[in-house]
């Protein structure tokens, strides 16, 4: 199944929010991780400018944002549902970390709806919120300092989803961006790179040719690790050539 398709079917289900900047902040956090179907859970202030303000660009998510009255109404259909926790619960679902829930959730997705549930800001998921959960997840923050805002949480989540739905894919390239790269240098070009590298070095006196260590070696080893693209070539070798004018040993490259 297509990563997008199997990002689609994952809800994301905010329950009880009090600030509606953070709601905006989720929706901007699902969309650039390519989620985009929220869940609302009695919302304190919704719609609200505040939200618009802080999604940004993902306003639209917003817009197309289903709110419903109680929890198990938003999680009509869905067939696996993770829990957003920061603490064990005695009589809890099972706790996992986000790459491993992530993995489930996809799993899952391949059958159907899933969703993701976060709580309150302040009091995070009740009991009873958390026990309609198949499974729990937890951010492992610093224990000293474990306070993770709302919309970060949902980013982390969201990261860990889109990165493990597009394994061994290539992500989307915008078309209307123009990579800064030129083709990688030939054998050939970078054979005349490292002569010209001697040239100047001797005739700088920074190489000694009568004992030349292990300065060339070395300068192929650093080359050859960086990939060196054929504009890079010809911005080396006019270093150089200014480089020899310089010294008055210009010659021809």
């Amino acid at each position: 199944m297509k990563p997008e398709l199997l990002l689609s079917r994952i809800r994301v289900v905010l329950c009880r929010p009090s600030h509606p900047g953070n709601i905006g902040a989720a929706a901007r956090a699902m969309k650039t991780m390519g989620l985009s179907d929220l869940r609302l859970v009695r919302p304190r202030s919704f719609p609200d400018p505040e939200a618009d303000a802080r999604a940004t660009g993902a306003v639209d998510v917003l817009e197309s944002a289903e709110i419903s009255d109680s929890l198990p109404e938003a999680l009509a259909g869905a067939v696996f549902v993770v829990a957003l926790s920061a603490r064990r619960r005695d009589l809890g679902p099972p706790i996992g970390e986000p790459r491993e829930m992530a993995a489930r959730l996809l799993n899952e997705a391949l059958h159907g709806p899933v969703a993701l549930v976060f709580g309150n800001e302040t009091g995070g998921l009740s009991n009873d919120e958390i026990q309609q959960c198949h499974v729990a997840v937890t951010i492992p923050a610093n224990p000293e300092f474990s306070s993770l805002n709302l919309g970060s949480a949902v980013q982390v989540l969201c990261y860990e989803l889109r990165t493990l739905a597009f394994a061994g894919r290539p992500m989307a390239v915008d078309p209307t961006v123009t990579p800064f790269t030129s083709p990688l240098a030939s054998h050939d070009e970078l054979e005349g790179l490292y002569a010209h590298f001697a040239r100047v070095m001797t005739d700088t006196g920074f190489l000694n040719p009568a004992q030349p260590g292990r300065l060339m070696p070395k300068i192929r080893r650093l080359l050859g690790r960086a990939r060196v693209e054929k504009d890079e070539v010809n911005i080396l070798r006019g270093i150089l050539a200014a480089t020899q004018n310089g010294t008055g040993h210009a010659r021809k490259v």
